[in-house]
């Protein structure tokens, strides 16, 4: 397998990475297949394994450590921090508190000294972006990281850390990690061209849309009744997105592909993507990814798929991406209503 450049890190990757989300209570709980599945993927030639402490409650750090035993040297490995991990409000988020707190346990469940990248799961309102980029600094010059990434972040919060992180003399973030698949392309108008403008490697996650793009959900079919289902229920129903798989079926068979190889294939074939994140849930599913790892789309297949996802748009968001605070909170989009009857 070819490897691309990790932005200016001097990494090279894989342009698929091995993403162990599904590893452990949340999808596989046979820690040996897991296991199987790292090795299974290594031997294929990805180099890139991505995770984080939050997945499964840290037991996929766990699981990748065990996989990662006489094999660490072989792996540009991937962690995040941010997410909850207890009923403490303090053991989350972005803080220098939880980070330095944060990175000595998933070290010690990954079994290694160093993480190679170490990503700002998602935006966090509350903390100011100097406080976590100071603290990530500090671990990449103790040596217990090499490189710092962020996640989910808007065009705009890209711009504003690269600009304290040279304004403070801090590390910048060297790479992002957006959603992003044929259904799902609105980081195509501002994000990936601001990671362009930074030199921010990309590695994107949900190629397949959180299953949307496996053809396994169609439109007028009995709906599974399936822990995918009962997670992101609205995206998999959204008949906007259903419409659209309809659409594209025609093209995979037409192209001679699946619809899960033309899904992935089409993240990898943007000029800003490093690298897209597979997240199998067994080793069937891990074979049929590596399967159409050498797939490539051709300008005609690319044509088709613009004309029924155009360029920058989303179908619809996924249930769980990143909604921003002034989004998602009514106080910062509507003024109180006192003030809105006085006026």
């Amino acid at each position: 397998m070819k490897t691309r450049e990790l932005g200016r890190t001097g990494i090279r990757v894989s342009p698929y990475c091995l993403g162990t989300m599904m590893f452990g209570a949340a999808g596989n709980t046979d820690r040996d297949d897991c296991v199987r599945m790292v090795h299974r993927a290594l031997d294929a030639g990805i180099n890139f394994v991505d995770t984080a402490d939050v997945y499964s409650g840290s037991e996929s750090e766990e699981i990748l450590g065990l996989a990662l035993k006489g094999r660490r040297e072989d792996v540009v490995l991937a962690t995040k921090v941010n997410g909850s991990m207890g009923d403490d409000p303090n053991r989350g988020g972005s803080s220098r508190r939880w980070i330095t707190r944060a990175v000595e346990d998933s070290l010690r469940r990954l079994g290694t000294d160093h993480i190679d990248l170490y990503q700002v799961h998602h935006p966090d309102p509350s903390t100011d972006v100097e406080e976590t980029l100071s603290a990530l600094t500090d671990l990449v010059r103790s040596g217990k990281v090499r490189a710092i990434g962020s996640s989910n972040l808007p065009a705009s919060e890209i711009v504003e850390a690269q600009w304290v992180a040279e304004r403070h003399g801090l590390r910048r973030f060297r790479t992002e990690q957006p959603t992003y698949s044929i259904l799902n392309r609105g980081v195509e108008r501002e994000v990936l061209p601001t990671c362009r403008k930074y030199g921010l490697g990309v590695l994107v996650w949900s190629p397949l849309a959180s299953g949307m793009l496996t053809g396994r959900y169609r439109k007028g079919q009995a709906r599974p009744d399936n822990a995918r289902m009962r997670w992101v229920s609205g995206h998999l129903t959204d008949e906007r997105k259903l419409d659209a798989v309809e659409r594209l079926i025609p093209v995979a068979e037409e192209a001679g592909l699946s619809l899960t190889h033309l899904a992935m294939a089409f993240t990898i074939a943007h000029p800003d993507v490093t690298s897209a994140i597979l997240g199998p849930r067994t080793t069937d599913h891990l074979e049929d990814l590596l399967a159409g790892a050498a797939t490539t789309l051709d300008d005609d297949v690319l044509d088709r798929i613009d004309e029924i996802v155009a360029p920058g748009v989303d179908v619809g968001p996924i249930d769980i991406a990143y909604t921003p605070p002034a989004l998602s909170r009514m106080a910062l989009r509507r003024r109180p209503a006192d003030e809105r009857a006085a006026a």
